[in-house]
């Protein structure tokens, strides 16, 4: 009999839910003071940088954070496996905000990189947690993730109104200490009740392969040496060499080497295991789901960037005498999500086999963001402090896209994935964040030497063109996926 114990679902979502929500609650609560804080004046107790290097860090830390999700998954399937990688991450991010805490830049960029590396382990393993609760021919797993996907977003609707209320009115660093607070929540509920997951993600999917547990832990130990010396080399350059390494050319080899990445790594999949004819041909699917979503999250993504300082550069933020901080608009596509995931999940379920197919769905999650950035090249024409609804309406679509899209990526991707490398699969659904997340941050990078009627109006066309593209392919696509819907 199936475990219905949570809403109709597995009591293990329960705990999931519950720890991602405090997890999204501390990151979308500094995300949102992240670019504000850069390009705060010294005065205000920010770093006083211009829209271009801000949008240049931005940019590596966000993309960085979903990277990471590759060897994260690696780890998880080879090393750890998924329970513990998920808690080693969790640390790391609650020791990473509270660096933030600290009034020191030394502290700030260490702050990043911590939550850089434990988000990488933590992502896209809790994820495959979800997955795992549910057999794959289960058709409530959509209405599972968007359940769960509903947690993260209670999480990213709370973690803007408190840290952004404590940043911009009182310290930026108590903001930054706040979502620590917020990690340490979800710390406690993971460590608490994550018996209920059962053996859910317990064990590596190596685990009854000592030759290859070993030669993973062999490779494990080259990938930490070689970072090590690639990290005192660069700060013997600096320190030593005399070399001035700059934020905006730290971030544009990093694109370079994002892209050479993502071609790489699937030339390699393809080539790494003897595939069967279907497995090749659903990895094949994998590989233009991923482009579709790098697309989308490079769209969705200005949020935090070019849409956060829309908020506080050009949008009117006094109602009925109340003037908010500007980073509150970060909370509005989370209430979004908490309002429409659940008529998802009913109408995915309602609709059973006559949904739309998954890459339909990715292409109309493309149009409804596009139609977004639409409605914003409007609004950046009227000139001055322009009504909040712009804003708010421009949310509202992209969470239309948003929902026809993330919750069914991760999905078909666990769906898609051959099961030995299930989680690394999942690494590459991050990957596609992490590559949208750089364009996105760059793009930002426009804001201060584009009008941005321009700027916004040219993310609508790409976004756009590229669903309407997508939607043509989906039927070629649903071939290529074995079955699967």
């Amino acid at each position: 009999m199936k475990d219905q114990t949570f809403f109709g679902h597995p009591r293990g979502l329960a705990v999931l839910f519950f720890a991602e929500l405090w997890e999204r609650f501390s990151f979308y609560g500094m995300r949102a003071l992240l670019i504000l804080y850069l390009t705060a004046s010294i005065a205000d107790g920010g770093l006083a940088f211009d829209a271009s290097k801000a949008a240049a860090i931005y940019a590596v830390y966000t993309s960085m954070v979903y990277l990471l999700g590759l060897p994260g998954g690696w780890l998880a399937d080879r090393v750890f496996g998924q329970r513990r990688s998920v808690l080693y991450g969790a640390i790391l991010i609650t020791i990473g905000h509270f660096s933030l805490a600290v009034p020191s830049l030394g502290f700030f960029y260490v702050g990043l990189l911590l939550i850089v590396v434990g988000t990488g382990l933590l992502k896209p393993n809790i994820s495959t947690i979800v997955g795992q609760l549910y057999e794959r021919s289960d058709e409530r797993r959509d209405a599972g993730f968007s359940i769960f996907y509903m947690g993260i977003n209670f999480g990213a609707f709370g973690g803007p109104l408190i840290c952004n209320w404590l940043g911009e009115n009182y310290s930026w660093h108590l903001g930054f200490g706040a979502a620590g607070v917020g990690m340490t929540l979800g710390l406690i509920v993971y460590l608490m009740f994550g018996k209920t997951l059962g053996e859910a993600g317990k064990l590596p999917a190596n685990h009854d392969d000592p030759e290859d547990q070993a030669r993973s832990r062999r490779t494990l130990r080259n990938g930490l040496v070689g970072a090590a010396t690639i990290a005192v080399a660069a700060t013997l350059a600096v320190k030593v060499g005399g070399v001035t390494i700059g934020a905006e050319a730290i971030s544009n080899a990093f694109g370079i080497i994002l892209i050479v990445l993502s071609i790489g790594f699937f030339f390699w999949l393809f080539r790494s295991h003897p595939w069967t004819p279907e497995e090749r041909g659903r990895l094949g699917a994998i590989v233009i789901l991923f482009v579709a979503a790098a697309f989308f999250w490079g769209a969705y993504e200005q949020a935090g960037s070019s849409l956060n300082l829309f908020a506080r550069d050009f949008t009117q933020r006094t109602v009925l005498g109340f003037s908010f901080p500007a980073g509150y608009f970060q909370s509005v596509p989370a209430l979004f999500v908490i309002l429409q995931a659940p008529i998802f999940a009913w109408l995915w379920v309602k609709l059973g086999r006559k949904q739309p197919s998954s890459p339909f769905k990715f292409a109309l999650g493309l149009v409804f963001v596009g139609f977004g950035f639409v409605i914003m090249s409007v609004g950046a024409t009227k000139g001055g402090q322009v009504s909040p609804m712009w804003l708010i309406s421009t949310y509202f679509f992209h969470v239309i896209g948003e929902m026809c899209l993330s919750p069914v990526g991760l999905s078909t991707v666990t769906k898609l994935a051959p099961e030995r490398v299930t989680s690394l699969m999942m690494g590459v659904w991050f990957l596609a964040a992490a590559l949208g997340n750089y364009l996105g941050g760059r793009t930002a990078g426009f804001y201060e030497s584009l009008s941005l009627s321009q700027l916004f109006g040219a993310v609508a066309a790409t976004v756009i063109v590229a669903g309407i593209i997508l939607g043509l392919m989906s039927g070629r696509i649903q071939r290529m996926m074995g079955g699967i819907r």
